[in-house]
């Protein structure tokens, strides 16, 4: 593994840590259709989570990279009042800087992104944005919190409590996670959380900030997508995941449905069957 620093405009620190594949000499190998897997990690879980599933996809021959969200695990400083990042900023900034570490990096190889949660919803948005430079997008336990789209209960539940969240941050300058354990999404900046809310609240890709309509632009993104629900994910159920791939009715969509009871983020260490089939439909692109 390599880990390259990255230093943001803001004058935030971050990384992307790149997992060359088997025979990653570029400029001897002759097969000029490898992909290089950008994973997007979801909301509050360090990008360091993710590195045996990154070694996975390196084992079956792919390139990987894993990047670290802005305020997450490796990056500095930790939100506070100063942090004023969300959607737009991530998706307009941080991930050009990052998708430049993995083109220099792994330059003949086709970049595909693989987001899970809030990593998906980031990821369709950065999709939108450069149209037709990217293989394709994985989505993976990725949909979006639109309260209405969430069973019984927690629907309004989810309106509430992303209210509440947003209503929160916005007192404190930052959003307090780190205060509430596992549950409570980390610290945040208190524009990522409103975005957020806002899309839980709305069902709409509104963030602060957009320089472009981006539900007109998901609209017509055309680019194959595989979207990948699990059994017991209570955050993101089949009819969160289906409302987010009905923004994009022009991409090519193949679903899968992982009946074992993996919830949110067990899918992540407990891979072999999650690699599987992330691998075998990239082989097919």
């Amino acid at each position: 593994m390599e880990t390259v620093p990255i230093q943001l405009p803001d004058s935030t620190t971050t990384a992307v840590r790149l997992f060359p594949g088997p025979d990653h000499d570029h400029e001897s190998r002759l097969d000029s259709s490898r992909a290089v897997v950008m994973i997007v990690p979801g909301l509050g879980i360090p990008a360091g989570y993710y590195e045996p599933f990154a070694h996975a996809l390196a084992e079956h021959g792919f390139d990987a990279a894993i990047c670290e969200l802005a305020g997450q695990g490796d990056s500095r400083p930790k939100p506070g009042p100063d942090s004023a990042y969300g959607y737009q900023d991530i998706v307009a900034v941080h991930f050009p800087a990052m998708f430049e570490v993995v083109r220099e990096r792994f330059p003949d190889s086709t970049p595909f992104l693989l987001g899970h949660s809030m990593g998906g919803q980031l990821g369709v948005l950065y999709a939108a944005r450069i149209r037709g430079r990217l293989g394709g997008l994985v989505l993976v336990a990725s949909g979006t919190p639109y309260y209405r789209h969430f069973p019984g209960a927690r629907g309004p539940g989810l309106l509430f409590g992303s209210t509440a969240m947003s209503l929160t941050a916005s007192v404190a300058g930052f959003w307090p996670g780190d205060r509430f354990g596992v549950a409570g999404f980390g610290r945040q900046s208190r524009q990522l959380i409103s975005d957020w809310a806002r899309l839980a609240r709305s069902g709409r890709f509104e963030p602060a900030g957009a320089d472009i309509d981006y539900e007109e632009r998901l609209a017509r993104l055309d680019v194959p997508i595989l979207s990948i629900t699990v059994e017991g994910d209570d955050m993101t159920p089949v009819a969160s995941a289906r409302h987010l791939l009905e923004k994009l009715p022009a991409a090519d969509v193949t679903t899968w449905h992982l009946d074992r009871s993996l919830g949110h983020n067990g899918w992540i260490r407990d891979n072999d069957d999650t690699v599987e089939r992330v691998v075998a439909w990239l082989r097919d692109r």
